[in-house]
């Protein structure tokens, strides 16, 4: 197999960026579309720029949310259910039984805590493999506040911090349409 042309670290940062990249690019091709066409044509531009605009909002939102690699453990999200598998520890449990969520600061690394409403709960690192799929899951959650998230991962707290709350998200109107 040929050498790459682009380095082995470089690849790895592109990758990481991949999102953001490609939303820019969906942008700027829907932008020119706006600028230069008529008709039909411009509402498409248009479309391609909003929806180009979106991936790159979430892709940033996606890039915060990474706090870091080779963490312990390897978090699986498959068919409503996270899963940890750690060095010491694991186990899994249903998006749709979640109650709460907690971020713990730890002397080496910081955890997410998932609990369901039976009590059940799961530690996981925030930097374990494959951590950046929770991002997904808490971004489905209703009333979850994302800046806030977001925030309080740049800034560890010093103490055990609610992220989301099923009980605070009740107080919350719905987002879906009924």
């Amino acid at each position: 197999m040929p050498p790459s042309l682009i380095r082995p670290d470089l690849k790895a940062r592109l990758w990481l960026w991949r999102e953001p990249i490609l939303g820019g690019i969906l942008t700027l091709c829907g932008a020119a579309w706006v600028f230069t066409e008529f008709g039909l044509m411009f509402w498409v531009g248009l479309a391609v720029t909003c929806a180009g605009a979106i991936v790159v909002y979430t892709g940033v939102q996606r890039l915060r949310f990474q706090v870091g690699a080779g963490g312990p453990g390897v978090v699986q999200v498959t068919e409503r259910q996270v899963t940890y598998f750690g060095p010491e520890e694991g186990g899994a449990v249903s998006i749709d039984a979640l109650a709460q969520i907690t971020l713990v600061p730890g002397k080496s690394h910081n955890a997410w805590v998932l609990r369901e409403r039976t009590g059940l709960s799961l530690a996981i690192p925030t930097h374990a493999s494959g951590a950046d799929a929770l991002f997904d899951v808490f971004a489905s959650l209703d009333g979850i506040r994302t800046e806030h998230m977001l925030s309080q991962l740049r800034t560890p707290p010093k103490m055990p911090t609610v992220i989301w709350s099923l009980d605070q998200s009740a107080k919350l109107p719905s987002r879906h349409l009924h």
